[in-house]
């Protein structure tokens, strides 16, 4: 049986994540920008490719060999 002040706890702990999960969400409908400002922003594969601290450009990949 568990005792009062594990119970507490553990409604505090779920009250706690409940509030944390539910404040957390952008308001408003998801949409990718269409202006022209949003054009020169990097994509999210663009972003992760970068390397760390560097400014020049990430190089583009290399094209597939072709294996007949």
């Amino acid at each position: 049986m568990l005792r009062a002040s594990q119970i507490l706890v553990r409604t505090f702990a779920l009250a706690l994540c409940a509030a944390s999960l539910g404040a957390c969400g952008q308001r408003g409908p998801l949409y990718l920008p269409t202006a022209p400002e949003a054009a020169q922003r990097a994509t999210l594969p663009e972003t992760l490719r970068a390397p760390l601290f560097d400014d020049a450009p990430a190089a583009p990949p290399a094209p597939p060999a072709n294996s007949h």
